[in-house]
């Protein structure tokens, strides 16, 4: 006979017996998911940053029992699927009410969600547009085999694997530019450089995206750089173009991360190293039952050190470490947030995989000042409250720092 033992409320540990589950669900394929179950909660109570009670999970488990199970397996699901989406209807029980970003995630969209935050891809690294002779290449990856392979923008693929492009549609073009990992695809183009037709072979790898671009200026000596979002290589990306930037006299930079969904909190960290003095406390992160976990500013050469007028535009979708990095510059007075309230969403996340490779994903500390202030739920309020979606906040910002000089 079976019977499912959890603990009483308040996560003391006790176990007490559930109530026995029905003769069809008493045997060893059902012992597995409450053994799952279980192995989700413990991670939770271990590294969730909000407490969680065990009379939910109790509460969880005779949902489970009597309801879930019974719908899914009904439904013709697999044991995988329903182990899988019933663990997400856990995390959802049990997580904080205002958290919305810890979640469970099955193996394939886990994997797809490791790849997104890291800033990673698997592909040829190539982004363009059909023309009537192919396929104009609007952008090549830097860290791509492309790249590496002399591919460049502007430059016009004529063939890959010797099917002609301009016999295709854009959507058939982008199916062959996005190969499985690993594959080779020969491609036939023409350099816009030298106009000369260039033959290469290039194989589909994973590599780090750049997400940092220069944006035009109407205004003379201002600067704008846009980061789309941080990733382990964003602090590389923006040394290339701060290299210029701190080449040109009396220059304002504008840092644009509008949309922004953020990225590792030591990605913020380390472009801080641009404009804050080195080795001070940058912010910290405090865990359950843990000291807290302090970031410092790193040291990098004098040269690299940027002490003109910022502005950092800023609005409701820059979340986590772009407002872990505006809020902390805004706080230092060392830049002017322009835009709107960002998401509020400066928590530090982790992913903790399971043998079946799915994973659970949870907000595991929150950030703080070095004050000790608290990252707000309601995000990094503006200097400069622009909200018209009709201005060009771009070249706002701009004018705005002709009239700081």
């Amino acid at each position: 006979m079976f019977c499912s033992c959890v603990t009483t409320s308040g996560g003391t540990g006790e176990k007490t017996p559930l109530k026995k589950t029905s003769s069809k669900n008493r045997d060893a394929s059902y012992q597995v998911y409450l053994d799952f179950f279980e192995e989700v909660y413990q991670k939770m109570d271990e590294n969730y940053y909000h407490p969680v009670i065990r009379e939910d999970f109790n509460k969880f488990l005779y949902k489970f029992d009597t309801k879930i199970y019974a719908q899914l397996k009904g439904s013709g699901k697999s044991s995988d699927f329903v182990r899988w989406r019933s663990a997400a209807f856990l995390v959802d029980d049990l997580k904080a009410e205002d958290d919305i970003f810890s979640a469970f995630f099955p193996p394939k969209p886990a994997k797809k969600y490791e790849q997104k935050v890291l800033g990673k891809r698997i592909d040829l690294g190539i982004e363009g547009q059909k023309i009537d002779e192919g396929y104009l290449v609007l952008r090549v990856q830097i860290r791509a085999d492309a790249y590496d392979q002399g591919l460049r923008e502007k430059d016009v693929i004529l063939s890959v694997d010797g099917k002609d492009l301009a016999l295709l549609t854009e959507e058939e073009i982008n199916t062959l530019l996005t190969p499985l990992e690993g594959e080779e695809v020969a491609l036939q183009y023409v350099a816009y450089q030298d106009r000369q037709r260039h033959a290469i072979k290039v194989v589909s790898r994973e590599y780090f995206k750049q997400f940092v671009f220069m944006i035009p200026v109407d205004v003379p000596d201002v600067y704008c750089l846009k980061i789309e979002r941080f990733n382990r290589m964003t602090a590389e990306d923006i040394t290339r173009y701060m290299t210029y930037i701190l080449q040109q006299e009396k220059s304002s930079l504008i840092i644009d991360l509008r949309g922004n969904p953020g990225g590792p909190p030591l990605a913020a960290r380390e472009i801080s190293a641009f404009f804050l003095p080195p080795n001070q406390e940058f912010a910290y992160f405090q865990r359950k039952n843990k000291p807290k976990a302090s970031l410092f500013v790193p040291r990098i050469p004098p040269t690299y050190h940027y002490k003109g007028d910022m502005v950092i535009l800023v609005d409701e979708k820059s979340g986590s470490a772009s407002e872990l990095f505006s809020g902390i510059l805004q706080k230092r007075g060392r830049a002017t947030i322009m835009g709107t309230n960002t998401a509020g969403q400066v928590f530090l996340k982790h992913m903790f995989p399971f043998e079946d490779d799915s994973m659970l994903l949870l907000v595991i500390a929150r950030g703080h000042h070095p004050d000790g202030s608290v990252f707000s739920f309601d995000g990094v309020p503006p200097d400069k409250r622009v909200e018209d979606a009709d201005i060009d906040l771009v070249n706002y910002a701009a004018q705005y720092l002709t009239l700081k000089k």
